[in-house]
């Protein structure tokens, strides 16, 4: 199917075997040429987005990162539940100066200049979060994405609930990786308590709108208490294994070495 736009289009598909997403990203802008890398997930629509985001990109030169307008699809409850959490996050995190401390590679764009696609975009061993991580390292270099408005992008989540729910756990359990490495950077990217509590009121709120609805901001809540258990296990988890090894460290520290025998020993 892909490869018929070929004909119409300047497409280069590459197949290779699966080694994660970070490096697949990595391998496409590699393979790349444009003067911008434009991220975007498989299960996204985007409508008139990218004329919007190349207008935004030439009137902010000084600018070279940019995160798009992402949108749920309203059409079922678990779209509702991930349009009132899109809508709750990028509002929260948007800044007087329309920079956003959020990072979401279901749509997502930066300059060819800002980044060393030789060595890679995303960092491999992240296995999810990889765009938590790249915001990280932007916000050391004191950059934020440039939120733009009008690019939107409709994440389309096409899963049951219960296969959202279960994808909401796998996921938080392989964040816990990622999390780690930012945490061994000194960056703050979670939001605390407060603004914890500020956002599910502001959840609360939105969803007595007719096109959310209050099941919307229940089925929220329970995928955040069910991300919120399985991180708090795998941190719980890593606790143990480093307690369980330091005794057999200090054990082997403290063995005798075995030191070949002397002269006057074998006579």
């Amino acid at each position: 199917f892909i490869r018929q736009w070929q004909r119409y289009y300047h497409l280069t598909i590459d197949r290779q075997p699966h080694s994660g997403i970070s490096t697949a990203r990595n391998r496409g802008a590699q393979l790349s040429r444009g003067s911008v890398l434009v991220f975007v997930d498989a299960d996204s629509r985007q409508t008139n987005c990218l004329a919007a985001l190349n207008a935004t990109i030439t009137s902010s030169p000084q600018h070279n990162s940019f995160q798009l307008h992402l949108v749920g699809d309203c059409g079922g409850l678990v779209g509702r539940a991930e349009e009132l959490r899109l809508q709750t996050i990028q509002n929260h995190m948007l800044q007087s100066n329309g920079c956003i401390r959020y990072l979401n590679t279901a749509g997502f764009a930066i300059r060819r200049s800002r980044v060393d696609t030789k060595r890679g975009i995303f960092d491999p061993a992240a296995l999810r979060a990889e765009d938590t991580l790249l915001l990280s390292e932007l916000m050391q270099a004191g950059e934020l994405p440039l939120f733009v408005h009008d690019a939107i992008v409709q994440h389309a989540t096409r899963l049951s609930l219960m296969a959202s729910l279960r994808k909401s756990m796998r996921s938080a359990y392989l964040e816990g990786k990622t999390y780690e490495i930012i945490a061994m950077k000194g960056v703050r990217i979670r939001v605390s308590h407060r603004e914890r509590l500020s956002m599910l009121w502001s959840m609360w709120k939105t969803s007595g709108q007719p096109s959310i609805g209050r099941a919307a901001w229940f089925v929220l809540i329970v995928k955040q208490a069910l991300q919120r258990i399985v991180s708090i296990a795998y941190h719980a988890s890593g606790l143990v294994r480093t307690l369980l090894s330091r005794p057999r460290e200090k054990a082997n520290s403290n063995s005798p070495s075995t030191t070949s025998p002397t002269e006057s020993d074998v006579n």
